[in-house]
């Protein structure tokens, strides 16, 4: 389990929590995409202050499962993406709302929110005509289905529906099953990946110019961007790709098989490798079969290399035939559920469940030798960091008083 740096409540994240440490960021996203980019940046230090709307991210809904009273009782499509993150609650449908919005900008480094395009504008700010001017330096991030411009631009999106239009869908699944959603939201991740690579760019580059940007992220372009290699594919012999289930669609042997006690997945990506695994099976005149001489041969012979190789794995234990493969520099590992992912001794040891109090999650991707990442805090309960925020941005006691008696600032959802 990875360790936990604690949240001063006071002072927002401590100078040592990354190598982030020092940015501030106005987090206005909700559900995923927005969440998960701005998770990334809070991992890594930057103070990441998250604005919900009245009734909260809708996403403290989507359960069950529900987390704890500590945890707000929200529900785990939340818990997992808003560690690390101090939450107020503001009505910016009001204008004193937009207003407390601003004064939260003034020394901002980001902002990223994945309202519908158009909404900002219409609340008088606008990158171009208004945050821009007002805040140079200021890095916006929008996160949006389609855009602002273009045949669908403005257009609400959601990841499954962009996973069916951009073409993922139809490349998973099997010739029988038809096109398969991803079990995952890759689109929503990928967007969130992509987000904060986008906004570390923009960082960047004003470390030179002195100037922030506007970083224009959309579902539609961050799922088109993962249809690699079948978009390459049909880029280059024009035959429309589709799904084939577990097999690679350039490469053999490169797919699960059966063994005795698990599916297996196997990776031979080159005539060496192949050779290498015929020699370690004891199936030593496989590669000078000509219907598998070469990785175009193996392709085209698929269906006989699998029932060839499944024969031979029949008996095989697939939890230790892998771990010989693997000693053996083959490229193989156990097909695992996702309870036994998370219980295996090499996740543990890569920090991959972190924990903290009653907060369980997955722990940062992100290795960094000298300013670590991880979790410094719980996800928080809904406007758990109202007052303290506000009073740090020169808001008096009587201020926010008024201000939740107006209706602009909640500590519990409407």
């Amino acid at each position: 389990m990875t360790d936990a740096v604690p949240l001063d409540e006071g002072k927002g994240l401590a100078a040592s929590a990354g190598a982030l440490a020092g940015l501030k960021v106005i987090d206005l996203t909700r559900v995923l995409g927005g969440p998960y980019c701005t998770m990334i940046l809070s991992d890594h230090g930057a103070e990441v202050i998250k604005i919900e709307p009245p009734q909260g991210d809708e996403v403290r809904e989507w359960g069950p499962p529900f987390g704890s009273e500590e945890l707000g009782g929200a529900a785990s499509y939340f818990i997992g993406v808003n560690r690390n993150k101090q939450s107020i609650a503001l009505d910016l449908g009001k204008p004193q709302g937009r207003e407390v919005l601003l004064r939260l900008l003034e020394d901002a480094d980001v902002l990223v929110e994945n309202f519908k395009p158009g909404s900002m504008e219409k609340w008088g700010l606008g990158y171009e005509a208004v945050l821009s001017q007002r805040f140079p330096r200021l890095v916006h991030c929008r996160v949006s289905g389609f855009g602002a411009t273009g045949p669908r631009g403005g257009l609400p999106g959601y990841d499954a529906i962009v996973q069916a239009m951009v073409g993922l869908m139809s490349i998973n699944g099997t010739p029988d099953s038809g096109p398969v959603r991803m079990a995952t939201p890759i689109v929503d991740l990928a967007t969130g990946l992509y987000s904060s690579i986008g906004i570390l760019m923009a960082l960047q580059e004003r470390a030179r110019s002195g100037r922030g940007q506007y970083v224009d992220m959309t579902l539609h372009d961050c799922g088109m961007a993962l249809l690699h290699p079948h978009a390459a594919n049909f880029l280059l012999n024009n035959k429309r790709p589709k799904p084939t289930g577990n097999p690679h669609p350039n490469i053999s042997p490169y797919s699960a098989f059966r063994t005795a006690t698990c599916q297996i997945f196997v990776a031979c990506g080159n005539d060496p490798a192949f050779r290498k695994l015929c020699a370690f099976l004891g199936l030593d005149s496989l590669p000078d079969d000509p219907r598998f001489r070469s990785n175009g041969d193996r392709v085209t012979n698929r269906e006989a290399l699998t029932a060839i190789l499944e024969e031979r794995l029949a008996e095989e234990d697939g939890h230790s035939l892998c771990d010989r493969m693997l000693a053996a520099g083959l490229p193989a590992g156990p097909v695992l559920n996702v309870d036994e992912a998370l219980a295996e001794p090499h996740t543990a040891h890569r920090g991959m469940v972190t924990e903290l109090g009653d907060f369980r999650a997955l722990g940062t991707p992100v290795k960094l030798s000298r300013t670590p990442g991880g979790t410094r805090s719980a996800p928080p309960r809904f406007g758990q960091h109202g007052e303290q925020v506000l009073a740090r941005h020169g808001y008096s006691a009587e201020e926010i008083a008024a201000l939740k008696a107006e209706g602009i600032l909640f500590d519990r959802r409407r």
